[in-house]
């Protein structure tokens, strides 16, 4: 007899008693924006038919914490800025319900530059400063309207106080993008560090000393080795396995602090083994979204 799959499990027609949210970002338009591939706009739907088909029900050692789906935002018409910032909009007003309601929302996109206001909605929800700690090969502080904005954009505004990145790759940084984020305070974690941090469960892996009493954690599926997920809007030549990304998720799920969560960037149309079913990429998008849910299950419960 086959397993009951988990996403069996996750309610879709009523909240109540949940404590996760799910919510789909369907738009790639930021990607286009910045002439990437396009694609990822058919994220959310190629996650959810990973997930329904990879991870059990009743897992040995905890229990899954209660899970709702909330949907897919609508994705504004047209192809230019005005529909992109519309859209945002649509995004923030969609997390801002889903935190109202005391979930700990989780959105599946769609481009990156969707965590802008998907974060934005934690933000004006939370009292005093706000950190962000993102994986990601790129910085993502263009000061143009795209995928590539999405820090800056939070950054600027003045409603992240401290930001950190792993992940980081010099040879698709501008020096120009790199002074912006260090002379906003933003840290770049040292690569034999975090491959240090993630090898040693006993380390702390999230910032300790942080001024901010809450962060969002954004997860770029860049940041792992194209040969792990090539369904992804810039495919990786030399990132992450999958074992590093599946340690720093679940310590991200597990710490208080972490008030919303993404993974980002998913574009089953680049997985060279999607048809039939979810490519790797999207069962490894699965895999890491269970991880962030087992780190949650451990958290204390008031």
């Amino acid at each position: 007899m086959s397993p009951t799959r988990m996403a069996a499990g996750i309610r879709t027609d009523n909240p109540r008693g949940c404590e996760v949210a799910l919510l789909g970002l369907p738009d790639d338009l930021g990607v286009r924006l910045n002439s990437g591939r396009p694609g990822a706009a058919k994220g959310p739907r190629a996650f959810r038919d990973a997930l329904s088909r990879y991870g059990v029900i009743d897992p040995p050692g905890s229990d899954w914490p209660a899970v709702f789906d909330a949907g897919d935002i609508e994705p504004a018409d047209g192809d230019d800025e005005a529909a992109l910032t519309e859209t945002h909009r649509r995004v923030s007003a969609a997390a801002g319900a889903l935190i109202d309601a005391g979930m700990l929302p989780i959105a599946i996109g769609g481009g990156h530059d969707l965590t802008f206001p998907f974060v934005r909605a934690m933000c004006e929800r939370h009292d005093g400063p706000v950190a962000g700690m993102y994986f990601d090969a790129h910085l993502d502080v263009r000061p143009t309207a795209g995928s590539g904005m999405p820090f800056r954009r939070l950054l600027d505004e003045h409603q992240v106080s401290e930001l950190f990145v792993a992940g980081f790759c010099p040879l698709v940084n501008s020096r120009e993008h790199a002074w912006y984020f260090r002379s906003k305070g933003g840290v770049i974690l040292p690569e034999q560090g975090v491959q240090d941090a993630a090898r040693a469960p006993s380390l702390p892996l999230l910032p300790r000393n942080l001024l901010a009493g809450s962060m969002f954690v954004s997860f770029d599926l860049d940041v792992l080795d194209a040969a792990y997920a090539p369904g992804v809007s810039a495919p990786n030549p030399c990132g992450w396995n999958p074992a590093t990304a599946t340690a720093w998720v679940t310590a991200c799920g597990a710490d208080p602090r972490v008030a919303c969560f993404d993974l980002m960037e998913l574009s089953p149309a680049n997985d060279p083994d999607s048809n039939p079913g979810p490519g790797r990429t999207a069962r490894l998008a699965a895999h890491l979204f269970l991880s962030f849910l087992r780190g949650v299950a451990t958290r204390k419960r008031p």
